[in-house]
């Protein structure tokens, strides 16, 4: 029997590494200033094991997308070819998807990008699109029996889950529980399929009610932590907030001297460990 990879329950900044054993394979996804580690291992429950939810929060123009190519590719490409060989499930309710863009960035990555290994990879990622809090609710409770069925689907991103805060809010009236129902819904539920399924979750959100600087430096300087508590503003439901393991914050440094363009600072919300890492975008994708 095919028992799904289950991820761990912790990112950190390291090198790609790959390890291999008889009863345990740890993969590395490397490339957001973090490391996701599936583990997959036989005849052992992971109920009790914490589950990956990562939020990528920035301003429009920072990297998140492209990030999230940068790692589903890392997802898709087959193990002979340096990836994982997994299944991804990608929720789209910004429409910002480019599928021409992945397969560039999968033609530079592939050593044989024939058409027969680009439609391999491709049929390992699902696309889903959603116009409203309500769809991606409905959308979240019919893709349960989904992953149930395929054991191999390890990734859930989702681009964003703040898409449809003011709309939401302006249909919730003056009432915060009624803005807020279908958005903590489709959190609990996230949380559900993450628990159950062994998930790890990948959800973008927009900077709303960013301060009026964009600097990173300004933004992150060198006491980050304190930083960052001070200048990110949640306005989420708290369900969403609760359940976050680790926070990357994208921001697009201005006059930093650096040739890479975007810089990212993730955090740890356990442990309080925080990195920063700076990357650039190419035709070829993202580049460290």
């Amino acid at each position: 029997m095919y028992e799904r990879q289950q991820s761990g329950d912790w990112l950190q900044v390291v090198k790609l590494d790959i390890a291999t054993s008889e009863q345990e394979e740890k993969v590395k996804i490397n490339g957001i200033g973090s490391v996701v580690i599936f583990h997959l291992k036989s005849g052992e429950s992971h109920s009790e094991q914490i589950r990956d939810v990562i939020e990528f929060h920035g301003p429009e123009g920072t990297g998140k997308t492209e990030m999230l190519y940068h790692l589903i590719a890392r997802c898709i490409i087959p193990k002979s070819e340096g990836g994982l060989e997994v299944e991804v499930m990608f929720i789209d309710t910004d429409y910002h998807f480019d599928m021409l863009r992945l397969v560039t960035i999968l033609e530079h990555r592939l050593e044989q990008s024939t058409e027969e290994m680009m439609k391999r990879c491709l049929g390992r990622l699902f696309l889903v699109n959603c116009n409203s809090s309500t769809q991606l609710l409905l959308t979240l409770y019919s893709l349960e029996n989904m992953f149930c069925t395929h054991p191999s689907l390890c990734l859930l991103i989702l681009d964003s889950i703040s898409a449809f805060y003011w709309i939401d809010r302006s249909n919730g009236g003056e009432s915060l529980n009624s803005q807020e129902l279908n958005l903590k819904k489709c959190a609990n539920f996230l949380e559900k399929l993450v628990r159950e399924h062994h998930l790890v979750l990948f959800a973008t959100t927009q900077s709303l009610m960013q301060k009026a600087t964009n600097s990173a430096e300004s933004f992150f300087p060198l006491k980050l932590q304190h930083e960052i508590d001070a200048d990110y503003r949640p306005y989420l439901c708290k369900s969403w907030q609760q359940m976050v393991t680790h926070r990357i914050f994208f921001s697009k440094p201005f006059n930093s001297g650096s040739s890479k363009g975007f810089a990212l600072v993730s955090c740890h919300l356990k442990t309080k460990h925080v990195a920063k890492r700076s990357f650039s975008i190419a035709e070829c994708g993202v580049q460290f």
